[in-house]
């Protein structure tokens, strides 16, 4: 079995042969006469080092050129370093302590001052060095479970979703193209409106969200639902309730605190709301309205325009872009627009690629 490792450096021999003797019968100990042929060993086996004593005073390179060496890469927070010198100053065991030596030894050596505080700052680095590992794959472990859980959750909402689709006899093409739509529209907000402070955990949150702003269609009889043409006065009233249905059914499974059933009740409830305030069901008007529904109502517009439905064909990429900066389709925040104005193009292409690839 191969001997842990440790670094001597110095230019004096004889004080590399003080402490090769203290520790030879505890560890294979190298030695380096300088800091250009230190670095090398240190490199070479940083893996195996359990420390490195380290004079100041050398040739070709000094100690605190290794020290600056060691920082750079990170490797003093691993990997302990003791000062071993005999000329030192106030200013320059400042200096190395900032550089993050463990410790400073004065010549001559004590031998068992030394080995016990070689002792003590080997077993400390261990112990930190353990912890870490330890807490390293702790964390990827928790990761891998988030990852697997929001997996998981993503496929129930899309399912989910999904129902609504196909009861409603429709391709199941529009979840989905909303989602699209909906990550391009946030990723131009968050980079020109950082007013509205959404972080990229608040703008996941908002697309897996946006697959559910029509769940309430589910309990909206067939005879409306399923109707192949346009909708009566009365009908549409009816139609009109699936906001407030599917914030009614989210709520059965209100979590407290939570971000995800925030954006899914905000969303569900008021993505017919519009800016002047003549949207459903709520009336609400301006930023009354969360971002994340005044979000999901544009791209939602946007997609049952450019899509075929049983009452009308599907408008073209232009007119639909027209008709929604000109309120046709209702009014929309000015900010809205603007962003909306920006992403138009990814939009066309997005919709071009959903209707030739439905693989995707």
């Amino acid at each position: 079995m191969e001997r842990d490792r440790i670094l001597i450096v110095d230019d004096e021999e004889v004080n590399r042969a003080i402490l090769a003797n203290i520790f030879e019968e505890q560890y294979e100990v190298l030695e380096a006469s300088n800091g250009a042929e230190a670095v090398e060993l240190i490199e070479d086996n940083y893996v195996r080092l359990k420390v490195v004593f380290l004079d100041l005073m050398m040739p070709v390179m000094d100690g605190f050129g290794v020290l600056a060496y060691m920082s750079e890469r990170d490797y003093t927070n691993h990997l302990p370093v003791i000062l071993i010198t005999g000329e030192a100053t106030a200013e320059s065991d400042e200096r190395a302590y900032d550089y993050g030596v463990s410790d400073i030894i004065y010549k001559p050596f004590a031998p068992r001052v030394v080995m016990r505080r070689t002792r003590n700052i080997v077993d400390l680095y261990e112990s930190r060095n353990e912890m870490e590992r330890k807490l390293a794959e702790r964390t990827r472990k928790l990761m891998e479970s988030e990852e697997k859980l929001r997996n998981n959750n993503e496929f129930l909402v899309n399912a989910l979703s999904s129902v609504v689709e196909f009861r409603s006899l429709e391709s199941g093409e529009h979840i989905r193209r909303v989602k699209f739509f909906t990550r391009i529209m946030l990723k131009y907000l968050q980079k020109y409106f950082p007013e509205y402070h959404l972080s990229d955990e608040d703008a996941e949150s908002i697309i897996r969200a946006s697959a559910l702003h029509d769940i309430g269609k589910i309990a909206i009889p067939d005879a409306i639902l399923l109707k192949p043409g346009r909708l009566s006065d009365e009908e549409f009233e009816v139609m009109k309730k699936h906001c407030i249905y599917g914030a009614e059914l989210l709520e059965k499974f209100k979590q407290d605190d939570n971000q995800f059933y925030r954006d899914c009740y905000d969303i569900c409830r008021h993505h017919h709301e519009r800016y002047d305030g003549r949207g459903y069901p709520d009336h609400l008007k301006g930023e009354a309205i969360p971002v994340s529904a005044q979000i999901v109502s544009l791209v939602d517009v946007y997609d049952a325009l450019v899509s075929r439905r049983v009452y009308k064909e599907a408008f073209t990429h232009d007119l639909a872009v027209q008709m929604i900066k000109n309120g046709e389709c209702g009014k929309f925040s000015p900010r809205l627009l603007e962003c909306f104005d920006l992403a138009k193009e990814d939009f066309f292409c997005v919709a071009e690629l959903l209707d030739n690839c439905s693989f995707i």
